[in-house]
Order: structure tokens, then C-alpha cells, then sequence
């Protein structure tokens, strides 16, 4: 493995352009120089892309991380940063761009040639989660009247090599489709046979307006690498392939985890985000949940008498709002990731409202019930004295554990489904949110459901 450190040397930088190049033995993929760049000290990465050659700058650039992609084009000069931009497929410039702030992004809009430019721009003007915004427009049509033999002098007159060569498309004069053709149908069969002669009139394809959930799903269900994209028309537009569907899902799964984590998204690798950075992102929602926990302190003072006649009661506080808070936590997270994979809707409320009561009674039941024997059992190995009314202390317990995970499952698995019915980000409902909500809310239930039992005992 080559020190990147070492790269200022030439005869490692002449090493490295070698390898880059596949026509060493030893060749190395651009993604595993990229990995090696990525993972080093921001100086040592710019000094290593910087001393290569144009042709491979550009094989690396596509697998760099975006802060360090951004890093390089800053560096450049304009002329090179423009023909390295003007240079990259489609799908791989948009998703450049995308990564920009609006001030970076209309700066460096102005090193495109015109007819990227619009194309980039018509991209980003498209829905974030759209499969428009990852359209390869590299892609190659065939006439179905074409021998083979013809249709393969086409492409390889004509089609690049790319992650969307492995399949090609028959269109009409009007470039609507008509079919799609997998490569080894072309070489496989005889070159005097027409294109027609091989079609089966049956393809997938998406939508231009479509969501990368709906592309992910189509992807998963029809077992595919590349599918083709239409308008309403259905006049081709482009292709997608299934690893920059991959790249997006994985981005926004990372955010989405951060959120659920109750920190905000982070623009660079945990490794390479500033300290004061990562600091700022943490301390907005801790700040928003300490606040809320404060409510905690007021709900105790609300039932300040209740503790003061039975201080025992305080000693189980946190038992059972912490179960709450768990069982809320897990709601949240099973409901999120369904959603995420689309086996829930908004519209399957009621169904996980009735499963998520029903199992929150069973689970309160289970807890409950091993509260209850907690305290009989301590209770009779005289390993702490609950008084003489102890099986009322254990049946608040039990009572309490039920009603209070009952509410965490329920509010777990409904604030996800509100929010996303107001159109906002389910992720956003994260675990320490609804651990907070729980432990607000499971104190007053706790506190009631004692009121009541333990009334002419304890608490008289």
C-alpha cells in the first residue's frame, strides 16, 4: 500500500499514476487511492491530487469525499476546475453540486460550458429525494431495424464505457422507448438477426418525477443495476444505475441516523469535523432536551406531597420512566426504518396505533409484573423494608409500568407518522426526544396511578 505521506516524492507520484492507469500488474482501483486520500490529513490529500496528471485527477475525483472534492476545486486554477467539471458524466457533476452551499454552488455553475450548465441546473430544480436529480443522460439508443452486427458497430462508435453499458435501449423516431436490451443478447446471438428479432416488448423503468424510494424499491423487486428514466411520454431521458442510488441512500441514512441520535447532520467524516463544529451540532438539541427535562423537575414538585408522605415512591422514579423512554425509543425505531423501506404509509396509522397498544399492554405486563416480584422478593429476604404495605407498592408498580409503556410505544410509533404526515423529516422524532417526552408524561401517570392505590395507606 502506498504512504501518501511519501507522494511528494516523483518516482512514487510516477508509481501512482501507473497503478491508476490498470496497465501495471500491480493496478489499483481509483476508489482504493481515493479511500487511502480520504483518510488522511487534508494538506497530505491536496499535495497528492494536486501533483497528478489531468487523466487522473479525474479518475480520482468521482471517489474523493465531497469536502475533499470541494477542497480541490478551490485549489485548481479555473481553467483546470472547468474542464474537470465539464468533464464528469452527469450524475456525477449534479451530485457535486448538490453538495454546494447557494453562494459555492453559483460560483462554480459559471465554469460549466452552456449546455452542462442547464442540464446541472434543470437537475437541482428538481425535488431533492427525485430520481431526476440522479439521471445519467450517458446512455445509447438502437432502431430496431438495425442487424446486430450494425447495432454493435453503433455502439461502439457511439457508447461510452460506463456503469450504464451493461444495457442498452430501442427507441421510436420520436425517442420514446420501446424496449431494453441486455449487451450479452447482442453479442450472443446471431449478427444478421435484427434488433427486433431479440426484443421481448418488456421493460422496468422509472419515472422522472418518481422518489429515490420508489427507484430503490423498483431496484429490489425487479433484481437490476440500471433502469431506464422517462417522462410522461415516455420519451427517454436517461438512465439510473444502482450505484449512485446506493450513494444517496447511504448519505441519507447517515443523516437520518445523526438526527435520530439527536444531532444535527454532519457536512464532513466525524474524523475530519472541527471540534467547535461538532460541538455546535450536538449542543442545539441537548440544549432543546435539557429544557424539556426541566419539565421533569416540575411535574416532581406537582406531586411534592405525595413524596413527602411516601419517599419511597422516589426511589422507583427512575425505573419507570426510564422503561417509558426505552419502549418509546424502540417504537420510534422499528417505525422509522418501515417507513424508510416503505412497508409503512401514513395512511397505516390505525394498524400500528392498535399493534403498538396491544404490544405496549403485553410488554407493560411483562415489566410490571417483574417489578411486582422485585419488591416481594427484597421484601421478604429483608433486603430492604418497604413497610407493611408493600404489596400495594408493588401492585402501583406494576399498574404504573403498564400505563407508562403503553404511552412510550404509542408515542414512539405516532410522532414518527405525524411528522411525516406534516411532511417533515420522521428522523427528526429522535430517541432522546421521545425519551424526554415519555419521562415527563410517565412521571404524571406514576404519580396518579400511586394517588389512587396507595390513597388510604401510604398517602393518607
Amino acid at each position: 500500500m502506498i504512504n501518501l505521506t511519501l507522494l511528494k516524492d516523483k518516482l512514487l507520484q510516477n508509481k501512482l499514476i501507473t497503478l491508476l492507469s490498470g496497465k501495471d500488474k500491480e493496478s489499483i482501483h481509483p476508489a482504493e487511492v481515493a479511500h487511502m486520500m480520504n483518510n488522511s490529513p487534508l494538506k497530505t490529500a491536496e499535495d497528492t491530487f494536486m501533483g497528478l496528471p489531468d487523466h487522473a485527477q479525474l479518475l480520482l475525483f468521482n471517489y474523493l469525499a465531497s469536502y475533499l472534492q470541494k477542497s480541490m476545486i478551490e485549489k485548481m486554477p479555473q481553467e483546470k476546475a472547468a474542464a474537470l467539471l465539464n468533464h464528469l458524466n452527469s450524475t456525477d457533476r449534479y451530485t457535486f453540486y448538490a453538495s454546494l452551499n447557494g453562494v459555492q454552488r453559483s460560483a462554480l455553475l459559471e465554469l460549466l460550458d452552456e449546455k452542462n450548465k442547464k442540464a446541472t441546473e434543470d437537475m437541482l430544480g428538481y425535488p431533492r429525494q427525485s430520481v431526476a436529480r440522479l439521471v445519467n443522460t450517458s446512455f445509447c439508443t438502437l432502431n430496431q431495424e438495425m442487424t446486430l452486427a450494425q447495432a454493435s458497430h453503433h455502439l461502439r462508435l457511439h457508447h461510452e464505457d460506463s456503469d450504464a453499458a451493461d444495457v442498452v435501449y430501442v427507441t421510436d423516431n420520436d425517442g420514446k422507448l420501446i424496449d431494453d436490451i441486455p449487451i450479452r443478447k447482442l453479442v450472443l446471438n446471431d449478427g444478421s438477426k435484427t434488433v427486433h428479432d431479440i426484443m421481448d416488448h418488456h421493460y422496468v423503468k422509472l419515472m422522472i418525477d418518481d422518489s429515490t424510494d420508489e427507484a430503490i424499491s423498483r431496484f429490489k423487486q425487479y433484481n437490476r443495476t440500471v433502469l431506464p428514466v422517462t417522462n410522461a411520454e415516455n420519451v427517454l431521458l436517461g438512465v439510473v444505475t444502482i450505484d449512485d442510488l446506493i450513494d444517496v441512500a447511504e448519505q441519507r441514512n447517515t443523516k437520518e441516523m445523526q438526527r435520530f441520535g439527536g444531532v444535527e447532520s454532519l457536512e464532513y467524516p466525524y474524523v475530519k469535523t472541527p471540534l467547535f463544529s461538532l460541538i455546535r451540532k450536538r449542543a442545539g438539541w441537548l440544549i432543546i432536551l435539557f429544557l424539556s427535562e426541566m419539565l421533569t423537575a416540575t411535574a416532581m414538585g406537582y406531586f411534592e406531597g405525595e413524596i413527602a408522605k411516601a419517599v419511597v415512591l422516589a426511589l422507583f422514579v427512575p425505573l419507570v420512566i426510564s422503561s417509558g423512554g426505552n419502549c418509546g425509543s424502540q417504537a420510534a425505531t422499528l417505525i422509522i426504518r418501515a417507513m424508510a423501506v416503505r412497508e409503512l404509509r401514513v395512511k397505516d396509522w390505525w394498524y400500528v396505533m392498535r399493534r403498538e397498544i396491544l404490544s405496549g399492554l403485553i410488554l407493560g405486563i411483562i415489566l410490571g409484573t417483574i417489578g411486582f416480584l422485585r419488591i416481594v422478593a427484597w421484601q421478604h429476604l429483608h433486603w430492604y423494608n418497604y413497610g407493611p404495605d408493600y404489596l400495594l407498592m408493588g401492585i402501583t408498580i406494576f399498574f404504573s409500568l403498564i400505563g407508562i409503556v403503553m404511552w412510550g410505544t404509542l408515542s414512539g410509533s405516532m410522532i414518527p407518522i405525524l411528522l411525516k404526515r406534516l411532511k417533515f423529516d420522521p428522523a427528526t422524532s429522535s430517541a432522546p426526544f421521545v425519551a424526554t417526552l415519555v419521562d415527563v408524561t410517565g412521571l404524571v401517570i406514576y404519580f396518579s396511578i400511586a394517588a389512587i392505590i396507595l390513597r388510604d395507606t401510604l398517602l393518607k
